[in-house]
């Protein structure tokens, strides 16, 4: 998993690239921490476009940045999610706790 942050005016915008899972899950998030804790996002963005492959973690890592957002009053959207990763979210309705387009 690849993460790509870009961040101006406190909104933060992750894109990440490749499989997010169990294995690659704990480093991926403890990236999106170090760039919220860098950034300060009122907006954070999470890019799912370069996703190949979505389990319960990539769940978990969306839970988790939005929490920490939260904290600082902020607020999460989460973008682009193929189909796959989709699926997971809606089997597990991620969206009726976060904003996804």
């Amino acid at each position: 998993m690849e993460i790509q942050a870009k961040s101006a005016d406190r909104n933060l915008l992750l894109e990440l690239k490749g499989e997010l899972d169990h294995h690659s899950a704990r480093n991926a998030l403890r990236e999106v921490e170090l760039a919220i804790d860098a950034a300060l996002p009122r907006m954070l963005v999470l890019d799912f476009a370069g996703v190949t492959f979505m389990d319960s973690s990539g769940i978990a890592l969306i839970l988790r940045a939005q929490q920490r957002v939260q904290l600082l009053d902020g607020s999460l959207q989460v973008r682009n999610v193929p189909p796959q990763a989709r699926r997971v979210l809606d089997a597990a309705a991620i969206g009726r706790l976060v904003s996804i387009k």
